[in-house]
């Protein structure tokens, strides 16, 4: 049987061609994913613990839990504290660390890099061995400043030059004195690192006279471990925590796998749509062969093989097959890995050195998915062909369905489509997250309801296209009739299609609702013309509102003031405002009582009302660092948005309640002007701010813009992904149609003879591909919009002003797509059918 089966597949290399393309694919794909993330966090590991080569031990605040109505000061990391352990014994030398935001901009004002990856700190004395200086030497008072190498290098900057810079806000203009090298996770990534002298940089961080963390070097013959006890003893009790530098590594490491693993769960989801997507390929593929050689396979039951052994005889084939895809895929894998890597060095994303990492795992998971996939698809259709009764495929009696397995098939495609709808729609009456798993649940059975359904689902949706196929006359009909003449294989070959246009439709409906949302969001809830913020995600200096409330033009402005406090035993964080102002700059809808902010009124979100039994009228004590209290009386309850939420404060109130050790600190601010939302007017407020290129100052158009410029990303970036699932789909058609034309050569050759030309031929494949294509079309933008709206139903649990968008315009782009995919697809197998010789078509058996 062995023979038997390796004799079969070499006979048919070419009708089995495109099973091994799709199988490859998806194998290139998985083993693609696993060498890249592999690659990348290895090279990030092996960067990351270099950078920890000067730590032995690191010393960090122990974090002090708030207890009943006050909020836990914080304890320090003080020089008086570094003085204790750097003269622990065991230890050589022990350094401060500071650490930041600081927005670098280029020799043309604009900022270098993503704002989130640009980094500060502090150099250390004159010669900090975190950073050797390449060239120049150590910063010294706040007019100096040293960057790194890769900065200096992608901007042009030497040692001299002035840059600008900012850290929350106020721009600076200081000289570098040194650029310097370091093996640093983030400058390795992309990032920037902009070094001060530490008193510098306690300054600018607002942490004067206090370290963020402490790090020790050991002295010669003491171990990381034995410096640590050393360092504990010397340490004030529950005031701080110690690890080691080997620890810190380690936690990195796994930070880095965490984060790639995320990433590589991602792209396997996408390998794992096309696989699944090749199964219909390959079951399709042995179904189709297992009828072309029923005589075959009838021969050899009768001469003495079992069923176990028919079976075995196509397992064995789509072993070889699966083998042969998965082999290639391994090796396309691999450089589809290393063609990932070069391509985020071209889009300018730094990756650290490093080899490429082909792990056993990856060769292993390769073979197994390839092998596996291919048997599993492969096994129906084996089983099928040990069923055919020798006597009846010897006498030319193919198996047809019977009634009762439609009928039977039909009935279980309804109950799990049933139970899909009626999951899915009850996931929907569900809060936010708590259906998200049975909506998942539902989604899955819905699909498989509907591909069970799909050949009884066939006739009439293919029925439907009667008139427009009689346009074309006797090629119409026939394309219409062959189209449905086995409803399983055309199911099977619109089913690929279908599910990844289900997985685009109802992405894209989504991203077009959410982008609706957030319009409707700023141009409802937000009256302000413009809201200012840092790049890089930091705070905000108190100076940048003082300098825009100066600013010609300004009429209200209002920064949100961030703050802790407890309220009843809970932790409640506090947006500060100007109350005077917020009122002109908002438009919430109030539920309860009136929008009033100023002394101890303050107003609170619905949810956070509900939540703490709140209503207009109810006062509360909110307790504060440093043990000050304050009572509020809740003046109303208002519905917040995705920017503003939670309880609203009056600035000075707050301000006045807060230490004298915290500074007050701007998430945004909130400028309304006299001339509205202009360019002149937003000229005018970014040169009050210094033209500075870390602060954006954003109209309510921008940031749906932002917004949007997002979603588009995310949707292009999904598109590609599920790109290679629409690939594998079209392969799927092709198949199809090559061993649909093998299979009539002899019908088609008396379509030739009693007078249809090969124009007439190629026509009527072509039409097939064509209705098959569109009937998976179809299927698969209806699931997409029905699992869309569904989705989106669940986000407007938790989004008030979520709004369903049915994106009529890409719709129409997907159904001509699959009319695209049914079209190429057909060129061809229309072409080799109408090649076909006549007289040795009919001779055909």
């Amino acid at each position: 049987m062995f023979r038997t089966a390796l004799r079969n597949v070499l006979s048919h290399k070419a009708r089995l061609l495109m099973t091994v393309l799709a199988v490859m694919l998806g194998v290139a794909f998985v083993s693609g994913t696993l060498v890249f993330t592999n690659t990348i966090s290895d090279a990030l590991q092996k960067s990351s613990a270099t950078g920890f080569d000067h730590v032995d031990v690191a010393i960090e605040t122990a974090w002090q839990p708030d207890e009943g109505d006050t909020v836990a000061e914080q304890p320090k990391l003080t020089p008086g504290l570094l003085a204790k352990v750097e003269r622990a014994p065991g230890a050589e030398s022990a350094t401060g660390v500071v650490s930041g935001s600081t927005a670098l901009a280029d020799k043309n004002g604009k900022l270098i890099g993503d704002g989130f990856q640009s980094q500060g700190g502090n150099y250390w004395g004159t010669d900090d061995p975190r950073y050797p200086i390449r060239d120049g030497r150590a910063p010294k008072g706040e007019n100096e400043v040293a960057i790194d190498s890769a900065t200096a290098k992608r901007a042009g900057y030497e040692v001299g030059d002035t840059i600008r810079l900012s850290v929350d806000g106020p721009v600076l203009t200081p000289t570098i004195s040194a650029v310097f090298t370091t093996d640093d996770g983030n400058v390795a990534a992309g990032g920037s690192l902009a070094l001060f002298d530490t008193e510098t940089a306690q300054k600018l961080f607002h942490s004067e006279g206090e370290y963020d963390s402490i790090n020790v070097t050991a002295a010669a013959g003491t171990s990381q471990a034995q410096l640590q006890r050393a360092v504990e003893k010397v340490l004030p009790e529950d005031t701080a925590s110690t690890i080691t530098g080997q620890e810190l590594a380690d936690q990195q490491a796994t930070q880095i796998a965490t984060s790639m693993s995320g990433m590589k769960n991602a792209l396997l989801v996408f390998a794992g749509i096309a696989l699944f997507v090749g199964t219909f390929i390959i079951a399709n593929t042995f179904t189709m062969l297992v009828a072309q050689r029923t005589k075959e396979l009838a021969l050899l039951r009768a001469v003495g093989a079992s069923r176990r052994q028919v079976t075995r005889s196509v397992l064995i084939e789509a072993f070889m097959v699966g083998a042969v895809a998965a082999v290639t895929g391994l090796a396309a894998g691999i450089g589809i890995g290393a063609a990932m890597r070069s391509l985020m060095g071209t889009l300018g994303a730094t990756v650290p050195d490093g080899p490429l990492v082909v792990s056993p795992g990856t060769v292993a998971t390769a073979l197994l998915v390839g092998v596996l996939i291919t048997m599993l698809a492969a096994w129906l259709p084996g089983r099928r062909a040990a069923k055919i009764p020798p006597v009846a495929a010897m006498s030319s009696v193919h198996a047809q369905a019977t009634t009762k397995s439609l009928v039977v098939r039909n009935t279980i495609g309804a109950l799990f489509a049933g139970a899909g709808i009626a999951t899915v729609l009850f996931a929907t009456t569900m809060d936010g997250s708590d259906g998200q798993a049975p909506m998942g649940v539902g989604a899955v059975l819905l699909i498989i309801g509907v591909f069970v359904l799909t050949p009884l689902l066939s006739r009439p949706l293919i029925a439907a296209a009667a008139p427009l196929m009689r346009v074309f006359g006797v090629s119409g009909k026939l394309a219409r009739q062959n189209s449905v003449r086995n409803p399983r294989r055309t199911a099977a070959t619109a089913s690929a299609l279908m599910i990844g246009l289900t997985l685009i439709t109802g992405m894209t409906v989504m991203a077009g609702s959410l982008q609706k949302t957030i319009d409707k969001m700023a141009a409802d809830a937000i009256k302000a013309d413009y809201v200012v913020s840092m790049t890089t995600s930091a705070y905000l200096s108190p100076d940048v509102e003082k300098k825009l409330a100066a600013t010609d033009g300004v009429t209200a402005i209002s920064p949100l003031r961030n703050a802790e406090s407890r309220i009843g035993g809970e932790t409640e964080y506090l947006t500060g405002v100007n109350g005077s102002a917020i009122g002109e700059l908002t438009d919430f809808t109030v539920d309860d009582g009136t929008f009033k902010v100023g002394g101890g009124d303050v107003v609170v979100d619905a949810d956070t009302a509900a939540r703490r039994g709140w209503k207009a009228g109810s006062t509360v004590t909110a307790g504060f660092e440093g043990g000050e209290k304050q009572k509020l009386t809740i003046a109303g309850v208002y519905e917040s948005n995705e920017l503003i939420r939670g309880i609203l404060m009056d600035n000075r109130t707050l301000t006045e309640r807060l230490p004298d050790s915290v500074d007050p600190a701007d998430m945004m601010v909130m400028v309304k002007t006299s001339a509205g939302a202009s360019d002149a007017s937003k000229d005018r407020l970014e040169r009050a701010l210094g033209d500075n290129p870390a602060i954006q100052v954003q109209d309510r158009e921008d940031l749906s813009a932002e917004v949007a410029q997002m979603f588009t990303l995310m949707l292009n970036m999904l598109y590609g992904l599920l790109a290679m699932a629409v690939i594998v789909a079209v392969l799927g058609v092709i198949n199809t149609l090559a061993m649909s034309v093998f299979e009539r050569s002899q019908e088609i050759g008396m379509l030739r003879a009693i007078g249809l030309d090969r124009r007439g031929i190629k026509r009527m494949v072509r039409l097939e591909s064509l209705v098959i294509s569109l009937f998976g079309g179809l299927l698969g933008i209806g699931l997409g919009v029905f699992f869309g709206w569904a989705a989106g139903e669940l986000l407007a649990a938790k989004m008030a002003t979520y709004e369903l968008v049915i994106p009529w315009a890409r719709m129409s782009v997907f159904l001509l797509m699959a009319a695209t995919v049914g079209i190429l697809a057909a060129l061809w197998p229309a072409r080799r059918a109408a090649k076909l010789n006549m007289l040795s078509a009919i001779k055909s058996e």
